[in-house]
């Protein structure tokens, strides 16, 4: 908590956080609305995921481009702009009249999104060699706590808004005055980071081989949650509110919140590996009570499915910058880049597995991903010893 508490103390730390939680507060409010997209353009859940396939390529074309794009611009600058675009680019797939036009808009949302992420981290990084802090994990924490604040505005005004396109300008609105504020603290900070922040280099590949699976999964199992867990709980359970289908998501966020904010605690006294496994664990047995298509027991599965991951992305960073022969900063970008990459492309692979069979048979996917997990975190461990 000692890291929170320096966050909330000083601007020239809580700007940065700031960011984080602002990506997520856009993601969460298009979140809550796509079912009505949906309804609205008249697609199927094939054809949802092809869309959300195209916020993945977003970020795929993304990572080739944006190193240089903020050694060039300077890593402050480059991130308050980033949140800026994505900010107003999160209105498009609301007001798309299309199919063709949501495809495009979801594919710049991803190509701005995955921009903003990685020069947030790369500043945050900076931050932290500069001032000789450890503020990482509790800055990815802000980014759950955006997701949460989402969840929870979406959850009292939802039945309210008969305009999506409204509540999400709102939230832009929100988001860039308040960023507007707050970077004057950071934007003038102009280390670049290197040319090899935030591309795939794949001479990084074998080294970082089992952290980077684990964040592909546990990153797309965030983002899988973010973008399903709402139709999961309207088609599957078969709630009758649109207040309890954001519930899902909302818990989801909030103990992933509280974990990560206590996270730097427990890794110091169990270690990272064992905090991965762990988390991993507690993931499979959330899972098996989401599966359980249960009201009340669903829903406690996502809490415990949150707070099981919660823990997992700050280890696997902190292994990554520890990985030998890897550059400190090189092992975080690229393993932080990957999980983004699967933040976003798992999405439409949910939707695919959907329209194949049921969303049921989707989530069970995302808990044998889980398990994987725990046998990488275990091979690791052995490996390690």
């Amino acid at each position: 908590m000692n890291s929170l508490f320096l966050i909330l103390s000083r601007k020239r730390y809580f700007a940065p956080a700031w960011v984080f939680a602002s990506l997520n507060i856009m993601i969460g409010t298009w979140v809550l609305y796509i079912p009505r997209v949906k309804e609205k353009l008249g697609i199927d859940d094939g054809d949802l995921g092809v869309a959300l396939f195209c916020m993945g390529l977003g970020s795929l074309v993304s990572l080739t481009m944006a190193s240089r794009i903020i050694k060039s611009m300077g890593v402050g600058k480059a991130t308050v702009v980033g949140v800026i675009i994505f900010s107003l680019l999160f209105l498009m797939p609301l007001i798309a009249p299309s199919y063709i036009v949501l495809c495009v808009s979801l594919f710049c949302v991803g190509l701005f999104s995955c921009f903003t992420d990685i020069a947030m981290n790369a500043l945050v990084s900076d931050i932290e060699t500069e001032d000789e802090v450890h503020i990482m994990s509790s800055s990815h924490g802000f980014f759950s706590i955006g997701g949460a604040i989402a969840a929870v505005i979406g959850y009292f005004i939802i039945d309210l808004v008969k305009v999506p396109v409204y509540h999400s300008m709102g939230a832009a609105i929100l988001v860039i005055v308040t960023n507007l504020w707050l970077c004057k603290s950071y934007i003038a900070h102009r280390t670049p980071i290197d040319d090899s922040h935030g591309t795939l280099n794949f001479n990084l590949l074998k080294p970082l081989l089992g952290l980077t699976i684990i964040a592909l999964i546990i990153m797309g199992s965030e983002g899988a949650i973010e973008q399903w867990s709402k139709l999961y709980l309207e088609d599957i359970v078969q709630v009758t509110t649109e207040k309890t289908a954001g519930m899902g998501f909302l818990l989801f966020s909030l103990f992933m919140a509280l974990g990560r904010f206590f996270g730097d605690g427990v890794s110091k006294r169990f270690g990272s590996i064992k905090i991965i496994i762990g988390g991993a664990l507690f993931a499979v047995v959330g899972y098996l009570a989401v599966l359980s298509a249960i009201t009340f027991v669903t829903l406690l599965g996502f809490a415990i499915i949150g707070l099981g991951f919660s823990v997992i992305i700050p280890e696997l960073l902190r292994l990554a910058g520890k990985a030998k022969g890897v550059n400190s900063a090189d092992g975080i970008s690229f393993v932080a880049g990957a999980g983004f990459v699967g933040f976003l492309a798992s999405p439409p692979l949910v939707g695919f597995l959907a329209d194949f069979s049921s969303l049921k048979l989707s989530f069970t996917v995302l808990g044998a991903g889980a398990f994987i997990a725990i046998i990488i975190g275990v091979a690791l461990s052995r490996k390690r010893n």
